[in-house]
């Protein structure tokens, strides 16, 4: 069974209790994944946004929540950044996870929630909680 590694447990820990439960639920039985980031200071915020891997600036990001994010990344393990089908595969188990336990969250793989990720910026990687 997956679990989580020290670093991927230090980064959930600084996400929202909704979050944590979601993510430590999703990989009892799924695809293994890292958690890659949580909670965002300023710097790690704006310089994300300069390198075109964030849409928004500190302090707009659910990751730049406080006391914890309401945003977390996550990527399959082992991670290959160019392999779409895992991400895309690992998006829909949390999704799943998400309804079976009732915590309402928006995935990057499909923003607006429309079934066709194509018509979005796709961050398949992100999920965060729809209303906090």
């Amino acid at each position: 069974m997956p679990k989580f590694s020290k670093r991927s447990q230090q980064i959930l820990d600084t996400c929202h209790p909704d979050l944590v439960y979601l993510m430590r639920y999703s990989i009892q039985d799924g695809p293994d994944f890292s958690i890659i980031s949580g909670q965002r200071g300023r710097a790690e915020q704006n310089t994300l946004f300069d390198e075109g891997k964030s849409k928004l600036r500190y302090p707009k990001s659910k990751h730049n929540h406080l006391p914890t994010s309401l945003a977390v990344d996550v990527a399959p393990y082992p991670i290959d950044w160019k392999n779409d089908y895992r991400f895309m595969v690992l998006g829909g188990w949390i999704l799943h996870c998400a309804s079976v336990l009732r915590i309402p969250i928006i995935w990057g793989g499909d923003w607006n929630q429309n079934w066709n990720p194509k018509d979005n910026w796709i961050d398949a990687g992100h999920f965060e909680l729809k209303e906090c």
